[in-house]
């Protein structure tokens, strides 16, 4: 029987979003979803704003950071109807070399809503079933969260998650965030999770405030500081808390090119550069200071679904807070919402919720 379903279309970048019906019967090995909330994306603006191109043809449904419950379920799938679920941001096909190998992120089949597939700002959306993450739902309510809020694990928590696991952030060590908004936010909590002292750095005060009450041990105001007294800065406050001037974390995740050079400039011996954030601008440094510090630098694509319940667990163990960096919105008020967050107006990271 036709599952009555409806999903609001991208038609071309900066164009109303339009809402369209459709059926959301799932095939073999694909469960249909019904939204409880998903969250609006930097990605998301930069398809619709600023032109990135998306792998699938438009009209599409933006929106990948999904959670929800299985209400429909394809030949081979039915395990999952019922339960609550998040959505990964990237599901890979888990069958190729490339999975076999512990490469799930680089997956040249992998499938991303809201970009090679129809995605979550709808009522419901149709995914392969492999790589669903389960919620427990009884360890939901006790940590006073609701469904729709821990969609923002599909991507704002989940990567920087696998970028201080990939990065090998140890006790002891110490991390440093550029961009303490949104998926920086996260990165400062899970790195403090993970026993580092995190040093945060914005632009925004108030992002500054927020994230020092949430696992930053110092922040810094870039617009305070150049290049030279910014690492002054974080130099100074290592020797203090007796942290270690060589191998340091630094994590960028701005989005901007003024955090990428922020973010080279405080390369030490030793150091790990992890690239989070994206941006289409271009930034020109000097990469042999990756070999005068014998230092490193990685790209962060997603997560593996494999690694999505390790980040859930920091939120139900109430190691990362979730609620004070998210506000809920009505999915009819989706146009309203994407203009009110890309001029800043909404600053937590909101999650539509559709009726």
């Amino acid at each position: 029987m036709p599952i009555a379903a409806h999903r609001w279309l991208m038609t071309a970048p900066g164009a109303p979003l339009l809402r369209a019906e459709f059926d959301a019967t799932p095939g073999a090995g694909e469960v249909a979803v019904e939204v409880a909330g998903c969250g609006v994306c930097h990605t998301d603006l930069g398809y619709y704003y600023d032109g990135v191109r998306t792998n699938a043809p438009l009209p599409l449904a933006l929106g990948h950071e999904v959670s929800g419950r299985v209400v429909a379920a394809g030949a081979g799938a039915d395990g999952w109807i019922g339960r609550a679920v998040i959505v990964p941001a990237v599901l890979p096909c888990g069958e190729c070399d490339l999975c076999r190998r512990g490469l799930a992120p680089i997956c040249r089949h992998q499938k991303m809503p809201g970009n090679d597939i129809q995605g979550g700002f709808a009522s419901h959306i149709v995914v392969p079933a492999r790589g669903l993450c389960s919620v427990d739902e009884k360890r939901l309510a006790a940590a006073g969260l609701s469904l729709a809020q821990v969609s923002v694990v599909a991507d704002a928590l989940t990567t920087p998650y696998q970028a201080v696991r990939r990065a090998g952030v140890t006790p002891g060590s110490l991390a440093i965030v550029v961009g303490a908004g949104g998926v920086g936010g996260y990165c400062v909590q899970v790195a403090a999770a993970a026993g580092a002292k995190v040093v945060a750095i914005d632009v925004d005060p108030a992002r500054l405030e927020a994230i020092s009450r949430h696992g930053a041990a110092l922040t810094l105001n870039a617009k305070e500081h150049d290049a030279k007294s910014l690492k002054a800065a974080v130099a100074g406050f290592a020797k203090a808390q007796g942290l270690r001037a060589t191998e340091w974390f630094v994590f960028e995740c701005s989005g901007t090119a003024a955090g990428q050079l922020t973010a080279w400039s405080l390369l030490v011996h030793g150091a790990t550069l992890s690239v989070v954030g994206f941006t289409m601008d271009k930034v020109e440094v000097r990469l042999s200071n990756l070999m005068a510090f014998d230092a490193r630098a990685l790209g962060n694509w997603g997560c593996p679904p494999d690694a999505y319940p390790g980040a859930l667990d920091l939120v139900l163990d109430g190691k990362v807070a979730l609620a004070p960096f998210v506000e809920t919105h009505p999915l009819a008020d989706i146009n309203r919402v994407f203009d009110a967050v890309h001029h800043h107006a909404i600053r937590a990271r909101a999650v539509l919720v559709p009726a």
